[in-house]
C-alpha cells in the first residue's frame, strides 16, 4: 500500500518524530501493542506520498491523525480535507481524533480504532 514519498515528507517525519505531542506519545503506546494483541503493525509519523501521517497500519490501509488546535483554522480544514481525498485515492481511510477526545475520552477513541480495524463491534 505504501506510495512513492517525496524526500521533504521523509525530513518532516523525522522531525515529527522526535516531537510527538503528549496526546500521540499516548496513542502511540497503545498502538505498539497491537503487535502483540491482534498482529498488526503501526507506524507513526509516516511520510506517504508528499504527506506525513500521524499514524497508520498498512496491511489495513488506517490512518490516524491527532489534531490539535490549528487543525480547526479554516484553511488547514481546507488542507486536511485535500489530503484526505488524495489518500482515500491510495486506498486509505482516515480516522481524526482532536487532543481533547484523547485527554476526555481515550478508550472511547481506542474502541473506534478497534471498530474501524474490524476488530470490535458496533456496540460500546
Amino acid at each position: 500500500m505504501p506510495t512513492s514519498v517525496t524526500p521533504a515528507a521523509i525530513s518532516r517525519a523525522r522531525k515529527l518524530r522526535r516531537n510527538m505531542t503528549d496526546g500521540e506519545r499516548k496513542l502511540w503506546s497503545e498502538l505498539k501493542e497491537f503487535r502483540r494483541l491482534y498482529g498488526l503493525h503501526a507506524r507513526k509519523q509516516t511520510p506517504i506520498g508528499p504527506y506525513v501521517v500521524d499514524f497508520v497500519i498498512h496491511s489495513k490501509a488506517l490512518v490516524i491523525e491527532v489534531d490539535g488546535e490549528h487543525h480547526f483554522l479554516p484553511d488547514r480544514m481546507v488542507r486536511d480535507t485535500r489530503r484526505d481525498a488524495w489518500l482515500a485515492t491510495k486506498g486509505y481511510s482516515v480516522l481524526r481524533f482532536t487532543t481533547g477526545d484523547l485527554s476526555d475520552s481515550f478508550d472511547g477513541c481506542i474502541e473506534e480504532i478497534l471498530r474501524a480495524l474490524g476488530l470490535m463491534d458496533g456496540e460500546r
